[in-house]
């Protein structure tokens, strides 16, 4: 028989279980066979399997060993491609980042949580210090420097999403190795990691983040600096999206996506109480996350305390 998860992964990816070579005991498919059949019929294989095998997993997806057994056909999502269509090979990094997303929905249990920010408070640091900065540093003062600031202090209280799921448990990383994702346009999506982010000055940030995504763009990075990291931001706030639910980068536990910041009319509460109505630089954070490792009132404590610092934090002092 196969397990909950093993028959859903099958029925998800459209996979006949006799096709499937199972290294369990007494030949039984386990989940680690399925996630291989995957990977090994992406890269074009096909894997072999005996008729005697084949014929005796057909009967215990069934449930019923030695009778007849009814086996749907696997699905094909083939295209096909007409006289008019263009046919755009898949280069390296898009094949693997095809195939490590694929996983990354098969692996874990993605859950997704969003909070409002206010960036009123950044939004008048930037604006008085962007030139001088720029002038000092020879980079632009980004919101995004600001949000990875924030997010090593706010980890701190929050360390099971600074993590990974191993073997029935979760390891908590002490160090926070921050992924930037980096778009390359067709070439596809990098994801280049600023290690001991929890180290680092927001000027630090900045500039790390800066130096990662140039060499990324023009290929001039070690094979280091892409691995390893316990936490991912991804940003396509600069296009003006409104709400992202980005996909697990594994092994890590959570990934945060930082999307358009506009100027929006919000409500306004002075030291005495009193409300107004000001326009300030409003965004969201949304966060996606593996319910395996942590549930959602952590995950939603986690964005309280990022809005929470990153709307209140004195950031003059720190440039």
């Amino acid at each position: 028989m196969l397990s909950p998860v093993v028959r859903q992964l099958v029925a998800e990816y459209g996979i006949d279980p006799a096709t499937v070579p199972g290294t369990g005991k007494g030949g039984r498919i386990t989940r680690a066979d399925v996630l291989a059949f995957i990977d090994y019929r992406a890269a074009g294989g096909e894997a072999p399997v005996g008729e005697a095998t084949a014929k005796a997993r057909t009967e215990a997806v069934a449930g019923t060993q030695g009778s007849p057994a009814v086996t749907a056909a696997p699905r094909s999502y083939e295209p096909v491609a007409g006289a008019r269509d263009e046919v755009v090979p898949f280069t390296n990094i898009r094949r693997i980042t095809a195939e490590h997303m694929v996983r990354s929905k098969a692996t874990s249990a993605h859950t997704l949580a969003v909070i409002e920010a206010d960036y009123e408070g950044i939004e008048r640091v930037r604006r008085a210090h962007k030139d001088r900065f720029r002038e000092e540093e020879g980079i632009g003062l980004s919101y995004l420097a600001f949000i990875a600031r924030a997010l090593t202090d706010t980890l701190r209280d929050f360390p099971h999403l600074n993590a990974s799921v191993g073997d029935d448990a979760l390891v908590v990383h002490r160090d926070v190795h921050l992924g930037i994702a980096v778009d390359l346009g067709e070439r596809g999506l990098i994801v280049p990691v600023v290690r001991h982010a929890e180290e680092q000055s927001l000027r630090g940030l900045a500039r790390a983040i800066a130096d990662l995504a140039e060499r990324a763009r023009i290929r001039k990075l070690s094979a280091d600096e892409v691995a390893g990291g316990t936490f991912t931001i991804t940003n396509p706030g600069p296009f003006g999206t409104f709400l992202t639910a980005p996909i697990i980068n594994q092994p890590q536990v959570a990934i945060l996506s930082t999307d358009g910041i506009k100027r929006r009319p919000v409500v306004v509460t002075s030291p005495d109480g009193t409300e107004a109505v000001g326009i300030h630089s409003v965004g969201l954070l949304a966060l996606s996350f593996d319910h395996r490792a942590v549930d959602g009132a952590y995950a939603s404590g986690f964005l309280h305390e990022l809005a929470r610092v990153i709307e209140s934090r004195d950031w003059e002092a720190e440039l």
